[in-house]
């Protein structure tokens, strides 16, 4: 018997997964899409709809958005140790495959940094790119969304899917992606990832020459000072501008924190969405191209979001004019 060809072989792969996604529509049914900006908590208690936490670890809430971050970092920790505690000079299979990601990421950082810069800013962008990935593939698993805590009477009872006519309503996995704080929190990280390296590379002083801009409105009063009037009148003028172009550019650095995150939040909100509403109106075989759709659109949310901290970051560490 001959050995199947490759086209085969990726066609069989592709309607396996079709027939897998098809099966878990059916046994785990679509619950009613809702849009939350933070994430849900545990169980509500009796009589009550405040949701408790489904547990506390000191200050720390373990809520169901957690419990997906966990699980992604738990995923890729594990592709990464697999693929590594047998390593081979001529990689396979999962080495391989990794091997290949990094090295297209490294390339990727590499040609818009440089090389020096590039192996600083790597480890940072990689993260992010793969951390998001993560989260957004994970949150294509047939379970997320539809097992979770259903309203029977007054009391809340853990069920998947439908339950005696009613819909999961707390859901005990849920897309980390969609959580606003998480979206947050990389905003965060790229921020403060990026100044760090704009005043590690240019100096404090050169750095925060770009948002301090004085110099030019002080020689103007100094030539006002000492009588040139008509000059200084016009230099301090342009000074002035210079400050006020120095606000924005400050401004701009904080209000990136909030572009992030609601640029990631939103779109992997609204594809969840998207996805929930078709599995909910057409179930079973349509969702599965919005699937295919999603696992693209969430590797380009990855890029762009890892893309754009390059991209700052090459920014911030280009010396720029000096202040006199």
């Amino acid at each position: 018997m001959s050995s199947l060809s490759r086209r085969n072989k990726i066609l069989i792969v592709v309607f396996a997964v079709i027939a897998v996604i098809v099966v878990a529509a059916l046994l785990f049914p679509a619950t009613t899409p809702e849009v939350h900006l933070a994430a849900n908590y545990g169980p509500y208690t009796e009589g009550d709809h405040t949701p408790e936490p489904f547990a506390k670890i000191g200050p720390i809430y373990i809520t169901n958005t957690l419990i997906a971050t966990w699980m992604s970092v738990v995923v890729l920790g594990g592709l990464f140790y697999f693929a590594t505690r047998r390593m081979k000079l001529v990689p396979t299979g999962l080495q391989n495959l990794l091997e290949f990601v990094l090295e297209w990421l490294i390339n990727f950082v590499e040609s818009a940094a440089g090389k020096e810069n590039g192996r600083r800013f790597f480890p940072i962008v990689a993260t992010i790119f793969l951390f998001v990935l993560a989260n957004a593939w994970m949150g294509l698993l047939p379970f997320f969304n539809v097992i979770g805590w259903g309203h029977t009477g007054t009391a809340s009872t853990l069920i998947y899917g439908t339950y005696e006519g009613h819909l999961v309503d707390l859901a005990l996995f849920r897309p980390a992606n969609t959580d606003i704080n998480v979206p947050l929190m990389l905003a965060l990280v790229s921020f403060v990832s990026v100044e760090y390296w704009g005043i590690t590379s240019l100096g404090l002083r050169h750095y925060g020459g770009k948002f301090f801009r004085f110099g030019q409105y002080l020689q103007g009063l100094g030539l006002i000072a000492r009588g040139q009037l008509k000059s200084g009148l016009g230099t301090v003028f342009n000074g002035a501008i210079d400050i006020f172009v120095g606000i924005l550019e400050l401004l701009s650095e904080f209000i990136r924190i909030i572009s992030f995150t609601f640029r990631l939040f939103g779109n992997m909100t609204a594809g969840e969405v998207l996805l929930m509403s078709m599995a909910f109106v057409v179930p079973a075989v349509v969702p599965v191209l919005f699937y295919g759709l999603e696992m693209l659109f969430g590797a380009i949310q990855a890029l762009i979001f890892a893309g754009l901290t390059l991209v700052f970051a090459t920014l911030a560490v280009a010396p720029h004019k000096a202040e006199h």
